[in-house]
């Protein structure tokens, strides 16, 4: 059998196969699913904050029966924090080490009446 030969399918495709792959989500762009669940987390930490701050100084006194951990309620904090907002990546900026990198910086006004 030749490699050139295309395979025949034995039923035509219809419906949403039949139109190929489509667009799909942009990227960068997260899916429902994950944008539901920081609302979520978001709307509870708000909801609860002045909670988790006494839950918080409460792990770190150790006035909840346990040895005070400041440590732990640091770590406790940074894990909350993941859930409202993203983690963001280290950028590093690299240039030639003979020539000073240039920065341009343009500021635009724009009347906001007439845009």
């Amino acid at each position: 059998m030749s490699d050139d030969k295309k395979t025949e399918r034995k039923r035509p495709l219809f419906g949403a196969a039949a139109l190929g792959a489509g667009p799909g989500r942009p990227k960068g762009v997260p899916n429902k699913a994950t944008t539901t669940f920081r609302e979520t987390v978001t709307k509870l930490l708000e909801g609860n904050a002045e909670n988790v701050a006494v839950w918080l100084e409460q792990v770190a006194t150790g006035s909840h029966g346990k040895d005070p951990a400041p440590e732990k309620a640091l770590d406790l904090l940074a894990k909350l924090a993941e859930y409202a907002a993203p983690k963001l990546s280290r950028t590093e900026v690299v240039g030639d080490a003979n020539q000073p990198m240039a920065h341009k910086i343009v500021f635009e006004v724009v009347d906001a009446k007439n845009g």
